[in-house]
């Protein structure tokens, strides 16, 4: 018996009511926007990662239009490295953090990060296309964001720019929403937002949300849920060292050797969402030695440090340490993964930040005067 394929409507009902039975959509102007903006005419090109494989999906394979509207991230570019730089993000996730926008009617929004249109297609569905402001680095990718938004009925101020610096001809903002990583808060950011604005945006591999105060300072929790985004870039070949390109590097250096014991297995949720805030640029992998053991990769591309983390028994917390340059990565880190190992293990969403009028980062357990961390700039 031959069965008629679902229909875009029927796909996007089907996505929008599992974001909403899963708790990612909570209120009824963001299920319309979700249920009104076609997704699959922002993406008619796209490449899925799973299981360790990329498949790609064209306008017209019998299994695009299904794909366009799982919940997962839909990779949209890549660099001349095959390294993917551009997305739509999982629906889940970017449902959650339009949710902790937390936007009332008539706030105005600055969106870092265009990517495909999709994201500002449903930010203009809530608040009005003259209420969004997205800002991308690539003029390719705004340009093509610009048709397909228009083609949805949508023209919101798009700007091919650096996103670090915000859009000061618009500010200031009641909202600011970041589809890009980034490692620290840009000042602009706080700077062009309203006293009470909410930043929402992917710090590490943690999603902040941050209230700006008076003073341009603004602190908040991280939300419930790790993730990473593509890295912020200030230019469009500003592409860091992958971690393919750096494997056979460090697996050769040598340097100075010790031996270590790990106060956390490094690949726990916990111990990676705090490294990532300690070091959100070194780059931090592991691969396997012949003998089966594994070895724990850190790089520091701005001063050239890195270690490298050998296990040395199976289910035993010790380790060799080699590391050179000018930094000692593991040192900086250590101290901060044992506090975390002698407060219980705590989950992220215990954590929270603030970030000073001068910029100073200080990541938080609990409570703002309880157990902080200053984190280097």
């Amino acid at each position: 018996m031959i069965t008629e394929a679902p229909s875009a409507d029927e796909l996007r009902h089907h996505m929008t009511d599992h974001l909403v039975r899963a708790g990612c959509i909570q209120s009824m102007p963001w299920r319309r926007a979700f249920l009104n903006i076609p997704r699959h005419e922002f993406v008619p090109d796209f490449t899925v990662r799973a299981q360790g494989s990329l498949h790609r999906y064209s306008q017209g394979d019998p299994a695009w239009l299904a794909a366009a509207y799982s919940d997962v991230s839909l990779l949209t570019q890549f660099n001349q490295d095959g390294t993917a730089t551009s997305s739509s993000t999982q629906p889940s996730l970017m449902a959650r953090m339009l949710e902790a926008l937390d936007v009332r009617d008539g706030d105005t929004v600055l969106e870092v990060g265009a990517g495909t249109g999709y994201n500002a297609a449903l930010l203009c569905h809530r608040l009005g296309p003259t209420n969004v402001v997205t800002v991308d680095v690539d003029p390719e990718l705004v340009a093509a964001a610009r048709s397909r938004l228009r083609s949805a009925g949508y023209e919101p101020t798009l700007v091919a720019g650096d996103g670090m610096a915000g859009y000061p001809e618009r500010a200031p903002y009641d909202r600011l929403l970041a589809t890009c990583g980034v490692g620290r808060i840009p000042a602009p950011w706080r700077e062009q937002l309203r006293p009470g604005g909410v930043i929402v945006a992917n710090i590490g591999c943690g999603i902040a949300r941050l209230v700006v105060h008076n003073d341009h300072s603004a602190g908040g929790r991280f939300l419930h849920g790790l993730a990473t985004f593509m890295t912020a870039r200030p230019t469009p070949d500003a592409m860091g060292a992958t971690a393919g390109q750096l494997v056979q590097p460090l697996l050769t250096w040598s340097g100075e050797t010790r031996e270590i014991t790990l106060p956390a297995v490094l690949d726990a949720p916990g111990a990676q969402f705090l490294a990532s805030l300690l070091h959100p640029r070194v780059n931090d992998f592991a691969v396997m030695d012949d003998e089966g053991r594994q070895i724990r990769c850190l790089f520091d591309p701005a001063s050239s440090s890195w270690a490298r983390i050998t296990m040395t028994e199976a289910g035993v917390m010790t380790a060799r340490l080699d590391h050179g340059g000018p930094r000692d990565l593991w040192a900086e880190r250590e101290p901060l993964l044992t506090q975390w190992r002698d407060a219980g293990r705590p989950g992220h969403e215990r954590y929270g930040l603030t970030v000073d009028p001068e910029g100073v980062h200080t990541l938080w357990l609990d409570e703002p005067d309880g157990v902080t961390w200053r984190l280097p700039g």
